[in-house]
Parts: C-alpha cells; sequence; structure tokens
C-alpha cells in the first residue's frame, strides 16, 4: 500500500500576523516563517561513518507473516533484495499454514515449533536477521528464544514488558533493534520535538494544545507517537493531559472530518497539534499523516540493513533504536 508523511503547509511555521488563512473552521492570520531558519537548531551534530555493506542476498525471517504489517515487511525486504527465507512464527491456531507473499510459500509455526525452526535456520544461514511483527503476548518469549539461539533481531512489535525485554537482550550480548516506532520520517520528527524541548524549555509557557489522532478503528489505546510529542511541549511548558487527545476511530468521521482516503481506513495515521497563545493572537500546528503500512516496513528493512552491519562490525554496543539507524545515514 502507499504511504504518505505529509506535513501540513503550515508545519513549522509561526502565525502572527499577516495573510488570513482558514483551517479546520478556524481563522487565523498567519505569516510563514521559512523552514531553512530553524535548521540549525533542530539539527543533530552526531555523525557516523558508515562502512560499504551490500545488503543483497542477506538472510531475513519474518515473524507475524500472518499479518498486515508482516506482509508489508516481507514486500520491502523482497523489494530491496534481501532473502526472506520461507519460514515464519505465528499463533498455534495459524500453525500448519502456508502464506503467499512476492511468490514466496511461507511455512507458519506454532509457538512448540519456534525452537527447532528458528536453530535450523540459523545454523543454515549464520548471517540471518530475524525480524518480530507478532503480537505484544509473545513479545518476552520471542526475544528470549532470540537470545538464546543467538540470533540478532529487530522488534517492531508493542507491548510486552519493556524493562525485561531490554535486560534479556542485555544479559545474552545479542545484537538487536528495539523500537515501538519503525518509521523514520516520523522517528526524525520526535527527535526534532525532543532536541526542542530539551534546548528551549518553557519556551510555550502558558500556550494551549489541542491534539487529534486518527488510526484505524482496530486500534482502541491512544498512539504512541502522540504520547511522545505531548511528553516534549509539556517539557516546552504546556499543560495537556494524555486523557485530552481527541482520538478518531469511526469511518465516517475519519473520512468527512479528517480527510483519510477511503482505501487506508483500515490502515493509517493521522496526527494534528495546535498550539494557541494565552491571547489567541499565535498559533502555531505540527501534523503528520501517514496512509498504508509501507513507511513502517521500509524503516525495518533499514533497520535489519544496519543491525547487519553492526554483526558483520563486531561494534561493542549491542542494543539500538531508530534514532541509531537514523544516524548511521546512507538509508535507502
Amino acid at each position: 500500500m502507499a504511504s504518505m508523511l505529509k506535513a501540513a503547509p503550515w508545519s513549522l511555521s509561526f502565525f502572527c500576523g499577516g495573510k488570513e488563512g482558514r483551517h479546520s473552521n478556524k481563522t487565523w492570520n498567519t505569516i510563514v516563517v521559512q523552514k531553512q531558519k530553524c535548521v540549525s537548531v533542530l539539527s543533530m551534530s552526531t555523525t557516523v561513518s558508515v562502512e560499504q555493506f551490500d545488503p543483497i542476498g542477506m538472510p531475513i525471517m519474518v515473524n507475524g507473516c500472518t499479518g498486515k504489517m508482516g506482509k508489508a515487511v516481507i514486500k520491502a525486504a523482497d523489494a530491496a533484495g534481501l532473502d526472506v527465507l520461507p519460514v515464519s512464527f505465528a499463533s498455534e491456531e495459524e500453525s500448519g499454514q502456508t502464506v503467499g507473499v512476492c511468490g514466496k510459500d511461507i511455512q507458519v509455526h506454532g509457538p512448540s515449533e519456534r525452537e527447532k525452526v528458528l536453530s535450523s535456520a540459523f545454523h543454515e544461514h549464520p548471517n540471518l536477521i530475524v525480524v518480530d511483527y507478532t503480537v505484544p503476548g509473545a513479545v518476552n518469549e520471542n526475544a528470549e528464544l532470540y537470545c538464546k539461539v543467538g540470533v540478532p533481531f529487530v522488534m517492531g512489535t508493542t507491548g510486552g514488558d519493556r524493562d525485561r525485554l531490554y535486560k534479556t537482550v542485555n544479559d545474552s550480548k545479542v545484537y538487536a533493534v528495539i523500537s515501538p516506532q519503525m518509521g523514520k520520517q516520523v522517528v526524525a520528527f520526535l527527535a526534532a520535538m525532543e532536541i526542542m524541548a530539551h534546548q528551549f524549555p518553557g519556551a510555550f509557557s502558558g500556550y494551549s494544545l489541542e491534539v487529534m489522532e486518527s488510526h484505524q478503528a482496530g486500534k482502541l489505546d491512544t498512539s504512541g507517537t502522540a504520547k511522545a510529542v505531548i511528553s516534549c511541549f509539556q517539557k516546552l511548558g504546556v499543560s495537556f493531559d494524555v486523557d485530552q487527545v481527541q482520538m478518531i476511530r469511526d469511518p465516517r468521521q475519519q473520512i468527512e472530518m479528517v480527510g483519510v482516503p477511503e482505501e487506508h481506513l483500515t490502515g493509517h495515521a493521522f496526527h494534528l497539534y495546535h498550539l494557541t497563545s494565552p491571547d489567541q493572537t499565535v498559533s502555531f500546528e505540527f501534523q503528520h499523516n501517514v496512509c498504508g503500512r509501507s513507511i513502517y516496513a521500509e524503516g525495518t528493512v533499514d533497520a535489519a540493513i544496519f543491525l547487519a552491519k553492526k554483526v558483520q562490525s563486531k561494534t561493542d554496543k549491542r542494543i539500538y533504536n531508530m534514532i541509531d539507524v537514523l544516524r548511521e545515514g546512507n538509508m535507502r
């Protein structure tokens, strides 16, 4: 599915007088400050040299191939020239199924077969990278198995006991990328927000905040990305609680009010953050709209290639996140 990460025309813009504009049934005075003026403030100074690494033919095993994210990762990995192994983990109920993706027939194995299948795959492909997009309840057991066998892995599945997850990996010395958000452009936006919050604490003191986030109807909780952005605004001096987030889950509202394309109702992430000064004369808005899952799948493949480089170079650091992947540069 196509994906879109779209900054609104007024992203990183200042609203403080000039030409009148209208959005979301509100009228504001608008003057745009060029984005280039913000670059020096939000840029990261850390640079890392990138070693030559050819990912073509790199073996990858995608667990959770019966799900939409698993399928999306397999498609992205195949397009990048990676060698997707024809085996995958799923629930006991799905064990024995064969899933066809990109012309490959992938055999699904349940929990009772996991260790045997993984050990055999790792023995045959010693440079294997595993990607996990299973379910929250399987995060810790799967990670413990990966560490027991010694196979490097990318954990894209959210949930589970995260403290236990990090301890498991740290104790085992296995290489891993662990991130609840794999969309590299979204991660870059979050990093920019963190930098701004760190460098300019209290800069938005007294401002009011409105947050709207729209996701597919099956997502019952508040977006973790929204929570992270709100945390940054809180550090910037804004008083706002997560339970004030307007969560849009009704498909009709998503089409008519939010503007989600109908074909992406089952997979999207539209976020809008609106700030207003105490005297109502200044407004800021930040927005990102994601349609489909390819943005996360592409980021996951970049993370897998990044991890393979780290394994090959035998670096001392073993646990990474998507910020590390972004800092490495040279992404596709």
